[in-house]
């Protein structure tokens, strides 16, 4: 409560603090006599950006959460409702179906109307449906409203994740993936133990009590102090936002202070000067994340992103039968058993971080440009892409080589602590390229964050629902061992993707910012008229450069 008062209070405190507190992100010098003083990226201070993205982490702990809570108790449920395991593990297929499908209406909405009108829609829905869950009768209400649960609870999870873009750059995002890693790593994780104990000791309707509850308690805490971040609604942040988007310190605070300084050159540009042009622009855009599948470069990062997280759900997916069966494990039990994949998915984080940021220095150093924590890089010529994934290359590798051995140590019932050591490791390799990769699409798609991220999303949600589907008539009818080794072969087929991208990466993002200036061609020109700059040179200059990257 404490943390969400401290965001509410910057949020207000931070507009004052333009010119004292330090400059938080600017582009980086290219070595060239620079004539302006660059506007500072934002007005929210390291410490202040730290209370803002753990609150959005705090967000966007429910939708991996939900997801994973009941595995444990699938048993459980197969035996409450008279169904078959094939049947009791389509509600977690159609939950991951609609886990990537309902962001992509959202993503373009809450990109110009703001995150806050997002939330609050979201957290309505999902705490109706936990309810609703809760006191289900029949199979048929539990396949239907699990559905709209996992609506609510996934388009909260792309929000958080966008408000970090809104104010995290490529040279801090290493050094914040701890904060944004903390869903994907305790949900998945702590999910099954809680979901476990829940089940076996109060039935398992109290786990949907308990999701009202905490997502009660979220809701009311974001209504009150989250500040909106969207930079088309706010810019740096010191831009008031329109009363929908105030939380209700906000509210308070500007009817006190009607005039706050505001730096409204930070806003970012839209095709929307009114309300109404803003509501319908928003609604033009609701399919913006479709748009963003024609870019090639996105649209590989969605297969290697994707095919990674297929191995986290086909895992997850088989552990409740397989500990039931070959080790006779009670949902508790069986929930503790994801504990180990909570530890190697930190032991990741701990690793991805800090050898983003070690990496991003050591290439900007051949390249001859002066780093700093607080600094915004231009990454128009700057490769990016080979700065992420070679971090990504060893996490894949140990991917491929545990996935395989799950299959076979599984099969033979191995000792126990075999077991945990494969799970605490799988942790390790596939949350580790997952990481990369989500910080990539935000590093290439800042400007649309709402909308890659909910393609990413989608990707890994149909391919995720693919694999929970399939996982158990494939071990049926291959057996686990050659299952899970196929599974590695198909990891072992993203490496020349992986090498394809970081080769051919600047000069993919050279031509889109070419077409993206042809297509609005005299807007530019108006925009640019102080500087003198005509299109056609504009378009030349792309041209070279793409020439150049190429």
């Amino acid at each position: 409560m404490t943390a969400m008062a401290t965001i509410a209070t910057t949020s207000t405190s931070a507009l004052h603090a333009v010119d004292t507190e330090p400059i938080s992100e600017q582009p980086i010098s290219s070595g060239e006599d620079d004539i302006d003083v660059p506007p500072p990226y934002s007005v929210w201070t390291p410490w202040q950006k730290k209370l803002i993205v753990a609150g959005a982490a705090f967000g966007g702990f429910f939708n991996p959460i939900t997801a994973q809570v009941y595995l444990p108790a699938l048993t459980t449920l197969e035996q409450e409702f008279s169904v078959t395991a094939a049947e009791i593990n389509l509600t977690v297929t159609t939950y991951m179906i609609f886990q990537g499908l309902t962001p992509i209406l959202f993503s373009g909405f809450t990109d110009t109307l703001g995150r806050r009108p997002g939330y609050i829609i979201c957290f309505i829905v999902y705490i109706s449906a936990n309810i609703a869950l809760a006191l289900a009768n029949d199979y048929e209400d539990l396949l239907v409203i699990r559905c709209f649960q996992s609506a609510g609870s996934a388009t909260i999870m792309v929000i958080c994740q966008a408000v970090v873009a809104d104010v995290i750059t490529s040279a801090e995002r290493g050094a914040y993936i701890a904060l944004t890693a903390i869903p994907s790593i305790l949900g998945p994780s702590l999910g099954p133990v809680i979901g476990g104990a829940m089940a076996q000791y109060m039935g398992w309707r109290s786990i949907f009590w308990m999701l009202t509850i905490a997502a009660g308690i979220n809701f009311t805490l974001m209504l009150l102090f989250i500040p909106e971040t969207c930079r088309k609604v706010v810019g740096d942040g010191s831009i008031r936002p329109p009363w929908w988007c105030q939380s209700v310190y906000q509210w308070f605070y500007y009817r006190r202070h009607p005039s706050v300084p505001q730096n409204l050159n930070s806003l970012e540009k839209s095709a929307y000067t009114t309300d109404e042009g803003k509501l319908k622009y928003a609604t033009s855009h609701l399919f913006s994340a479709f748009a963003l599948l024609r870019e090639l470069e996105l649209v590989l990062l969605l297969i290697i992103g994707g095919t990674v997280f297929t191995g986290v759900y086909a895992v997850g997916t088989a552990m409740p039968k397989l500990f039931d069966e070959l080790y006779d494990f009670d949902p508790l039990k069986i929930g503790l058993m994801y504990l180990p994949l909570a530890g190697g998915s930190i032991l990741a984080v701990v690793f991805v971080g800090p050898g983003m940021n070690w990496n991003l220095r050591r290439h900007a150093r051949k390249l001859g440009i002066a780093v700093d924590k607080k600094t915004k890089m231009d990454l128009s010529k700057f490769p990016i892409e080979k700065v992420r994934l070679e971090i990504a290359f060893p996490f894949l590798i140990l991917g491929v080589g545990i996935i395989t051995s799950w299959g076979w140590i599984t099969s033979n019932k191995v000792e126990i602590e075999k077991v945990v050591m494969v799970v605490f490791f799988l942790g390790v390799g596939l949350v580790g390229v997952n990481n990369v990769v989500n910080a990539l699409i935000v590093d290439i798609y800042s400007d649309t964050a709402g909308a890659a991220l909910a393609a990413y999303n989608l990707a890994k949600c149909i391919m995720g629902a693919a694999s929970s589907g399939f996982v158990e008539p494939l071990m049926e009818g291959m057996g686990m061992g050659p299952a899970f080794t196929l599974l590695g072969c198909l990891y072992l087929l993203l490496v020349p993707i992986i090498l394809l991208v970081m080769w051919k990466g600047v000069a993919w993002r050279t031509s889109r910012r070419a077409r993206e200036l042809r297509k609005k061609g005299s807007v530019l020109v108006r925009e640019e008229e102080p500087k003198n700059i005509a299109s056609d040179e504009v378009l030349q200059a792309e041209k070279t450069e793409v020439t150049n990257a190429s």
